[in-house]
């Protein structure tokens, strides 16, 4: 059962649901509600913040924990409908999962639709990974990871990386992923009785045309349950039972998992689509980083003799140029 401070999170939601559906606000109007959310949203303490851009052109940021191996690195891909959500917007969170997961994660303010659709974010998502191979570090020693649509443009970038035949990162970690923009009119049946999920959804057969653009909605790259998905590293899928994108994982999960695919599936019950950035409040959200936590650290795990030495890396480290944000 979910816990008393996610009933109250979904309570506030749903209050707020009703008015937004039927106002229907405007992106650049939602873009600053979800911005000035993110005032109150602070980097966990001892996670250093630095601000930099990638190629001259990419707005991104490091969050780095103290004492993180220095040979190994997140990309972190933030939610937001391909049209929402910043740095600023998951900071919080991607700060409380750099944490705990002990590693320096790098996030990147991708173009978002409709001022930049398809193929835009993934892109830059393309961009930031291999940046981050010439800065000296190695595929098998980076996971990908993103929420909702963060988390479709991670399994996006898997399948270019595969068919342009680029290295392959060692894993990657989808928070309630957003696997297919073909949402069909059965899920606005299913939640049409509960707010806040019928706003979800109507507010994803919105989004997904404005990023997809002249491109169907069923391109693998748009809609990667849609692709041929043997050749990927594991990967960790984390979803609610109650939430609008459900029944579209699970078709994901066991489609990957019939191509050879490892798949790890965590699912929550009853909790609200997004509710890993509420880890300040909601206990199942901090449950959830800790589950992608020990996903990473299960994933490295290697003997003792095995191990790098503080010196050897230190020896290693990939050159990255720090600026810590004043």
């Amino acid at each position: 059962m979910p816990s008393f401070q996610h009933l109250l999170l979904k309570q506030f939601m749903t209050s707020a649901a009703a008015p937004l559906a039927r106002r229907k606000p405007s992106v650049g109007a939602m873009r600053l509600a979800m911005e000035a959310g993110a005032l109150f949203q602070f980097v966990p303490w001892r996670v250093h913040l630095e601000s930099l851009q990638l190629d001259n052109r990419l707005d991104a940021e490091w969050l780095r924990p103290r004492n993180a191996p220095a040979s190994r690195v997140m990309l972190y891909l933030h939610g937001g409908g391909y049209v929402l959500g910043s740095l600023n917007t998951h900071r919080s969170l991607v700060g409380s999962l750099a944490q705990r997961c002990g590693l320096n994660i790098l996030t990147i303010n991708y173009r978002k639709a409709p001022d930049h659709p398809f193929p835009a974010a993934l892109d830059d998502a393309r961009r930031a990974y291999r940046w981050l191979l010439r800065q000296g570090y190695q595929p098998h020693n980076i996971v990908l990871a993103g929420d909702s649509a963060g988390g479709g443009l991670a399994l996006a970038l898997l399948l270019a990386l595969r068919d342009a035949g680029d290295a392959m990162p060692a894993a990657a970690v989808g928070l309630s992923p957003w696997t297919d923009l073909l949402l069909p009119l059965t899920v606005l049946r299913r939640v049409a009785r509960e707010e806040v999920l019928l706003l979800e959804a109507l507010q994803m057969r919105t989004w997904g045309p404005l990023y997809a653009h002249k491109t169907p909605l069923a391109h693998p790259l748009l809609s990667p349950a849609q692709a041929d998905l043997h050749g990927l590293p594991p990967l960790l899928i984390q979803v609610s039972t109650a939430e609008v994108l459900f029944d579209d994982v699970l078709r994901f999960v066991d489609k990957a998992r019939a191509a050879g695919v490892p798949v790890t599936l965590q699912p929550f019950d009853g909790l609200v689509h997004w509710w890993h950035l509420f880890w300040r409040l909601v206990p199942e959200a901090r449950q959830a980083l800790d589950q992608v936590a020990g996903f990473v650290h299960k994933l490295w795990l290697l003997p003792k003799t095995e191990m790098e030495r503080p010196e050897d890396a230190a020896d290693k480290a990939p050159r990255v140029a720090r600026r810590r944000v004043a």
